[in-house]
């Protein structure tokens, strides 16, 4: 008999039975779990996932925004085995390894000016609480003990553990962890369609931005670190920013001394249509918090880059206890690390930055068409990322009501073609492969249209 974890068609139905008796899934909503039997993926070859009863569907969502060179690549897969025959974990507290080494250095060759130091996790999450929690120690540590409070964006998302939830602002998500949460100062969301200043880009003059120099004129002195999703507020619904709204934000925390954290656990590693978002208006945070892409989407690893400065502030005598008392089990895992340098090599290689444009000219031209339909309220598009917002009366900015679960709803439309997304709210999300071809992302795309139109009863 096979093993319950080795997939097959015969073994489909005792596996989603099993499903349901043990696991409790992310973001789900588990009594309404039995209603719709998942699909229980086998195994994947390039951009496509094949699940246990062989049929295939393109990864439209980069399984969770995360796969860059395509499935079960066989450079990477080839890095991971041959670290795996000489190491496969040994800590980084009190020793060290050469992948680790040797990633951190490239990592810091190739980020924002002024990043020198690396400190590895395992997740966005804990990438963004370690961020949160040096830029505290920072400020206690340089004379500073009264600068201890944040900033961060309205609709933030920067994880969910209870630091990078504090600095969160989806309240759907957050709101109930309220009591366990510490206090943050928000700026206005730049969402220019819906402007909560009631104003219009770019005769606004960033308005939205600029609210951050008040802020810090009146509070600067009690502020630790702005932190903000450089160019796209992702799981609010993929909201680009306004050209220059990240440079201002950097000029505006630069006069008043406070640090600047760029969360790219979404936005890196070519993404947004440059290596890094912060590159696209020429930024240089004090903190970068890398995720998702780092290892190619193969294996769990997560990195904060600090600069000098912040890193000076830890140095001191055994008894003076500066030390960053943090740490985590995998930190810096060797196979991650292998999988790492192995997805870096064939950034360069392949020239996967550069080579993009054509694929994210194709996203536009066939995303101006689905704007024309009807319930489509808005397209946003970033280089590969991209979110399509849905109303009910795009004109009233009337909601579909929660109940329908309409957005769904449309990726289970596009599931039956073949393609494979997930929603935000009644927002689709597309985030393909970065080694997408051309005519994986026309069955992207048509599979989007198509289900869009079939499930709201629009047509252009």
């Amino acid at each position: 008999m096979p093993s319950p974890t080795i997939n097959n068609g015969e073994n489909t139905a005792r596996l989603r039975e099993m499903d349901q008796i043990h696991l409790w899934h992310p973001f789900t909503q588990m009594r309404l779990w039995p209603g719709e039997p998942p699909l229980v993926i086998a195994r994947a070859e390039g951009n496509w996932l094949i699940d246990s009863d062989g049929q295939r569907y393109f990864d439209g969502v980069s399984s969770l925004w995360v796969t860059v060179h395509g499935h079960c690549h066989p450079e990477i897969n080839a890095a991971i085995a041959a670290q795996l025959k000489a190491l496969d974990h040994s800590t980084l507290l009190g020793l060290s390894h050469g992948p680790a080494i040797e990633l951190a250095a490239r990592l810091t060759a190739m980020t924002p000016a002024g990043l020198s130091r690396v400190f590895y996790s395992d997740s966005g999450s804990t990438a963004v609480e370690i961020a949160l929690k040096m830029a505290f120690q920072f400020w206690q540590q340089s004379g500073r003990p009264e600068k201890r409070s944040f900033i961060s964006l309205e609709g933030a998302y920067h994880g969910d553990t209870l630091g990078a939830v504090s600095v969160g602002g989806i309240e759907l998500f957050h709101q109930v962890y309220g009591p366990l949460l510490f206090q943050v100062r928000k700026l206005p969301q730049p969402h220019c369609r819906r402007c909560r200043l009631g104003l219009i880009y770019p005769s606004c003059d960033l308005a939205c931005a600029q609210a951050l120099e008040p802020m810090l004129t009146t509070h600067g002195q009690e502020i630790c670190a702005l932190i903000v999703e450089p160019k796209v507020q992702g799981a609010d619904g993929m909201i680009v920013q306004p050209k220059g709204y990240l440079k201002r934000l950097e000029q505006i925390c630069r006069r008043h001394d406070v640090l600047l954290i760029c969360d790219e656990v979404a936005t890196g590693f070519g993404r947004t249509g440059a290596m890094f978002a912060c590159e696209l208006e020429d930024v240089s945070p004090d903190f970068l918090c890398l995720g998702k892409g780092i290892t190619g989407g193969v294996l769990p690893l997560s990195a904060t880059l600090a600069t000098e400065r912040v890193y000076q502030a830890f140095l001191g005598e055994f008894h003076e206890f500066k030390t960053f008392f943090h740490g985590h089990t995998y930190t810096g895992n060797p196979l991650a690390c292998a999988a790492a340098l192995a997805s870096l090599d064939l950034m360069e290689k392949n020239r996967v930055v550069a080579s993009l444009a054509p694929r994210i000219a194709q996203l536009k031209a066939s995303l101006a068409e689905i704007a024309r339909l009807p319930h489509v309220a808005e397209v946003r598009q970033q280089g590969m990322m991209v979110g399509i917002e849905l109303l009910e009366d795009v004109a009233a900015e009337r909601p579909y009501p929660p109940e329908l679960r309409l957005g769904h709803q449309v990726i289970m439309a596009c599931r039956k073609r073949g393609v494979i997304i997930r929603p935000l709210g009644d927002t689709i999300v597309l985030m393909p492969p970065l080694a997408s071809k051309e005519e994986e992302i026309a069955l992207l795309l048509k599979a989007t249209a198509e289900a869009i139109a079939d499930i709201t009863g629009g047509r252009p």
